[in-house]
């Protein structure tokens, strides 16, 4: 039997023989650059930089991985960042992906390093922040090239680090994001991963914690546009023309029936949210044009659909009876991120003893999105959510992310380091495969 197996390694690549271990040192080199993480963060989080705007942010990777030693391409969909780090053993490629925008909000938390930058947006002024954590989630890939940078010569693989822009989408009439980066080749081009990890830090967990699921993890998000057309008149006559306020309060009313009353959320769960209105401009003046925006929230796409023929049918129909018409449009930035199942079990136990097993959570799933579920429908991927507020802190309580008091507990990165290493080392060495 035992000269039986021996045969049977001796078959397998490379890669799965299971090499001598390699990252024993991981922790001890993530802890030894936890500040100069935490420093990266700082000086993100005080020079926000909104979608397609990351000049600052991308020269700060750029040079950071040259540095290194790494092979670095910059000007990836605009202002994207990708280096690659080969190791000194055949083996798999795995790639790591981390955003770099901010929010157009004004910052209301009280640190030395807060944003006090302010910018043109939509027409209006504003301030910018890293509201949703993203200056977080580029220190940590920065101090996961650095470790396994010091393994080079033991690595079984390689590793793609994508550094990406415009997560949180692209000025309007630009391209940007996942899907830009997507299309210029990312994923193509040599070496090509066949799996690729991502987090999130998020406020709704405490400190030291990881969240996940496997499968549908986050939500397909649409932005819902929709223009009622009347026929403008004196207020005070309102019967000499077409009403769109009232007609678009009638469609507002009436969307809400979709989910609550039309569609089987027994299934699976669905949100309709109109968030705008905007028509008329003086008080005693129908205005001949209502606009209103929103956001579909679904995680199966049969019901996307669905949704998406009754939103047309609702609205029309409901301006037709009034007399007026309906124009809706609909963008899908964001399709459903999806843990692969397979990929998610098999690194469970990489997370686990990264964490403790008592602190790594199975969670709902979300309605927030992501765009790193383009990268996820072309390789298997895991994405998974790395606590950030404090210890004892009531998280029914803590700011949200795009808040503009979010906050985060810095003594999180050092776990985020350790995982996304760890999840890459142990993948290479056959755990994932």
């Amino acid at each position: 039997m035992v000269k039986r197996l021996i045969l049977i390694a001796a078959a397998l690549p490379a890669w799965f023989a299971m090499p001598p271990a390699i990252g024993s040192e991981v922790d001890e080199w993530a802890a030894e650059i936890e500040s100069r993480v935490i420093a990266w963060r700082r000086d993100i989080h005080q020079h926000p930089e909104l979608g397609n705007r990351e000049v600052r942010t991308a020269r700060l990777v750029a040079d950071h991985l040259r540095a290194l030693g790494l092979e670095v391409q910059t000007e990836v969909a605009h202002t994207g960042v990708v280096g690659v780090l080969r190791g000194g053993k055949p083996g798999p490629v795995v790639a790591l992906r981390a955003d770099m925008d901010a929010l157009p909000v004004a910052e209301e938390v009280d640190l030395p390093f807060a944003s006090r930058v302010r910018t043109q947006w939509a027409g209006k002024e504003t301030g910018v922040m890293h509201a949703c954590g993203h200056d977080t989630h580029v220190a940590i890939l920065m101090g996961v090239a650095e470790v396994l940078t010091r393994m080079r010569s033991e690595l079984p693989g390689a590793v793609k680090f994508i550094f990406q822009p415009a997560e949180e989408g692209p000025p309007e009439g630009e391209e940007g994001g996942a899907a830009l980066m997507i299309k210029e080749g990312v994923m193509d081009a040599e070496p090509r991963p066949e799996v690729i990890f991502g987090l999130h830090i998020g406020s709704i967990h405490e400190t030291g914690t990881i969240a996940y699921r496997p499968g549908a993890t986050l939500a397909a998000a649409d932005v819902l546009r929709i223009t009622v057309r009347g026929r403008q008149t004196h207020g005070s006559a309102p019967w000499g023309g077409v009403d769109p306020i009232v007609v678009a309060s009638q469609i507002v009313l009436g969307l809400q029936t979709i989910v609550s009353r039309q569609v089987n959320i027994a299934r699976e769960p669905a949100v309709v949210t109109i968030g705008g209105i905007d028509g008329g401009n003086r008080f005693n003046i129908i205005p001949d044009k209502v606009e209103m925006v929103g956001t579909i929230r679904t995680f199966d796409e049969a019901l996307r659909d669905d949704i998406h023929r009754r939103i047309a049918l609702t609205a029309e129909n409901i301006a037709e009876a009034s007399g007026a018409t309906a124009e809706v449009v609909i963008e899908k930035p964001y399709a459903v991120t999806v843990n692969d199942p397979g990929l998610t079990e098999r690194m469970l136990p990489t997370l686990k003893r990264v964490a403790g097993a008592e602190n790594v959570i199975l969670r709902d799933r979300l309605m927030g999105a992501e765009d790193f579920s383009f990268f996820a429908q072309r390789v298997p991927g895991l994405f998974f959510f790395l606590g950030g507020s404090p210890r004892g802190s009531d998280l029914t309580k803590v700011a949200y992310n795009h808040s503009p008091k979010f906050y985060v507990d810095e003594s999180a990165l050092l776990l985020g380091v350790r995982a996304l290493t760890h999840l890459t080392l142990d993948y290479m060495q056959g755990q994932g495969r």
